[in-house]
């Protein structure tokens, strides 16, 4: 009879990745929309920070616009989050305020759609940007 269906090497990867995927789509089954304009404030500021820190562009980048916003609970809060972040008319270098004004110049103006995950404690002010990608708006 031999050992059965989980004999083969091959069967039992496949059931182990199966599993593993599953748990991957369960674990974001308790994400809801947003309601805490505090702790997303907080955490579109990080993620503009760190946006702005890692790129190379010689101008500064802010949140256009908020397209959509969720929340999971775990032992902090995971934020899904999508956006429309916009060029500025402020230089780099130049200064660290988050509300310059959108950059006017067409040849100048550049926007992008961003989705990230920050994992964060609101209450220890821990932040993480655990993924994030943008593509031209």
């Amino acid at each position: 009879m031999g050992a059965g269906p989980w004999g083969n090497p091959l069967l039992l990867l496949a059931a182990l990745a199966l599993v593993a995927r599953l748990g991957q789509l369960q674990q974001w089954s308790g994400l809801q929309e947003s309601t805490s304009p505090k702790n997303v404030n907080s955490t579109l500021a990080f993620f503009m920070e760190a946006y702005n820190n890692n790129s190379n562009d010689s101008y500064l980048f802010r949140v256009d616009q908020l397209l959509r916003s969720q929340v999971q609970l775990t032992t902090g809060v995971e934020y899904l989050v999508t956006v429309k972040i916009s060029r500025t008319k402020c230089k780099r270098n130049s200064t660290n305020n988050p509300w310059c004004p959108i950059q006017s110049k067409k040849k100048l103006q550049k926007s992008f759609i961003c989705d990230f995950l920050v994992y964060t404690v609101p209450w220890m002010n821990h932040y993480q940007l655990w993924n994030n990608s943008c593509l031209d708006a």
